[in-house]
């Protein structure tokens, strides 16, 4: 906890709410906290809600790495329908009658779709093609491309199927689903290549992300929350529930302030980001192993 008046240095783990865009999110954050030094690690789609992760003063440091962490979702995709976005909030390309289609035959589909895939975003996404956004070349109508990209899906679960009619009459199928994926997967891409598997067209109508790496929803606030009370995780406490542990003694301490590259034991060969504390649990770095020496991502110390 930190008295709102006074500039907090950690994470907030904030439940984003629908119709804000990350960055919405951000500019709240920067007058809750009085402070412009405010980032978020991993954007979610206006439409999407659930657990925004933001960094608060010496925390954005860490969100760069924190970004690509596995993130887990809750979410209800639409068999029947196509849209121009892959989602709810895009225009409706095509309709056809999903009411056939098996269980079978969506979880098979659901299965060719889990594990080591190789994803094409949304072309209504944030990613840049030679430098440009993609969303702001489909808004402008240009024909383009986007290279399929390998993401992870440890985990693409159907936990109900349900019969809908649509507003056009189409008679549809609602999937409530759960997905554990790497980071950079699209969940409206997987809708879409879901009902596209299937013949039937698909598309994402909710979204709410439960998790982003250690940091879930139950510990989520909400923005009105968070103008009531700022709920801040120390940094230090952040690094230590995200990373791997590293604890040193005062003498290396001493030498990683100084710049000098520390041995690093093997055990940390090929672990990514390693948190580093010093005497009294204090955040020194985070390093990474380079040729068994400590290269340093980010200094606290």
């Amino acid at each position: 906890m930190t008295d709102k008046h006074t500039t907090p240095d950690g994470l907030v783990i904030v439940d984003k709410p629908s119709g804000f865009t990350s960055h919405d999110v951000v500019a709240k954050m920067r007058g809750i906290a009085r402070t412009r030094r405010v980032g978020h690690a991993g954007t979610l789609d206006p439409m999407a809600t659930g657990v925004l992760v933001l960094g608060v003063e010496r925390a954005t440091k860490l969100l760069g790495h924190l970004a690509l962490t596995e993130k887990e979702y809750l979410g209800t995709i639409r068999l029947g329908q196509t849209t121009l976005t892959d989602d709810a909030e895009g225009e409706i390309t095509r309709s056809q009658d999903a009411s056939k289609v098996t269980r079978e035959a969506i979880d098979a589909g659901v299965a060719e779709l889990s594990g080591d895939i190789m994803q094409v975003p949304s072309k209504v996404s944030a990613i840049k093609i030679k430098g440009v956004r993609s969303y702001k070349r489909a808004r402008e109508g240009e024909e383009f491309e986007i290279p399929a990209r390998p993401v992870t899906v440890s985990s693409f679960s159907v936990y109900d199927v349900r019969d809908a009619v649509a507003e056009d009459g189409t008679p549809v199928l609602d999937l409530v689903v759960s997905v554990v994926c790497s980071s950079g997967t699209y969940i409206r891409a997987l809708a879409r290549d879901l009902g596209a598997g299937l013949g039937v067209g698909g598309h994402l109508t909710a979204l709410r992300r439960t998790r982003v790496g250690p940091y879930k929803l139950e510990t989520a606030k909400t923005l009105d929350q968070l103008q009531q009370e700022l709920t801040v995780m120390p940094v230090a406490d952040a690094a230590g529930a995200a990373f791997p542990r590293w604890d040193v003694d005062d003498r290396r301490a001493k030498l990683l302030a100084n710049g000098v590259r520390l041995d690093m034991p093997e055990v940390y060969a090929g672990a990514g980001a390693v948190a580093v504390f010093g005497p009294g649990g204090r955040l020194l770095a985070l390093v990474e192993e380079h040729k068994g020496k400590a290269k340093s991502l980010a200094v606290f110390a």
